[in-house]
């Protein structure tokens, strides 16, 4: 009995010097720790292609496919609610959203199909293979997990609400939490007060100064933000506002490595 204890005495203790967060599955488990981004720092977003990290950076994004960067905070991207066009063959094609008349519904801007997260048994499914994806974050050694486009649901014609997304959410939090993996709330500044019901730990927001948005990150996860803005009038605004508590980069929009054409990194 003392010696279980002391274990977890031991453990709070860490997580205390060391920037653990406490989290609880939503089955009422015993809470797992896991590793929080530090505030206001050096950030690098390289979800196109990943690369030596300019120096000052302590924390990173990359996309699943690629390694994390050693001695940094690591960011794993899943593209979690929809499928991009390579995969789209590969999902069973009742877990693609489909319209009232069968069509397939796609986001235009990125030529992606919506997963359909409508009913409990669904989120279940999709869920399964992106848990997959978050293991293999986390046996990459990333500590957290970036699962884009929570906000699809804005974008599914009526077809799903803001209480699907945050039930999905809610799912793939609970097995990252598992795997040691924090996990970040991406854009959907509609729902950051739903952040605890999700099991969100940070944010990752994409233009938030541009947008005015950087305020309710900055409120709902405690200054653990960092965003990426892509444009100079966007850069300027983050800066001005919260450049001294968020962690901010600009880049170009289609997140270029060094030396491509049109490649954008900036922080000032």
């Amino acid at each position: 009995m003392f010696r279980a204890t002391s274990l977890v005495v031991l453990a709070v203790t860490v997580c205390a010097l060391t920037g653990c967060a406490t989290t609880r599955g939503d089955d009422g488990t015993a809470p797992s720790s896991v590793r929080l981004p530090p505030r206001h720092a050096g950030f690098d977003y390289q979800i196109g292609g990943a690369y030596p990290p300019p120096a000052g950076v302590r924390i990173v994004s990359r996309d699943r496919s690629d390694s994390p960067a050693p001695g940094l905070y690591n960011i794993c991207y899943v593209n979690a609610f929809q499928a991009q066009p390579a995969e789209r063959a590969s999902w069973p094609r009742d877990l693609l959203l489909r319209d009232a008349h069968g069509r397939t519904v796609v986001d235009r801007d990125w030529n992606e199909a919506l997963l359909d997260i409508g009913t409990p048994a669904k989120r279940k499914r999709v869920a399964q293979r992106v848990d997959r994806w978050i293991d293999g974050c986390a046996r990459k050694g990333f500590d957290a997990v970036e699962p884009d486009n929570y906000d699809s649901y804005t974008r599914s014609q009526g077809l799903l609400t803001a209480s699907d997304a945050t039930a999905f959410i809610a799912l793939l939090s609970r097995h990252a939490h598992a795997r040691h993996l924090a996990v970040a709330q991406k854009n959907t500044s509609e729902l950051a007060n739903q952040r605890r019901r999700a099991g969100l730990d940070f944010a990752v927001a994409e233009e938030c100064g541009q947008y005015d948005e950087c305020g309710v990150y900055a409120k709902a996860f405690a200054d653990r933000v960092v965003d990426i803005e892509y444009t100079a009038d966007g850069l300027r605004k983050a800066v001005a506002g919260w450049g001294k508590r968020l962690s901010i980069v600009r880049r170009d929009r289609d997140v270029s490595t060094p030396g491509a054409p049109g490649y954008v990194r900036a922080v000032r």
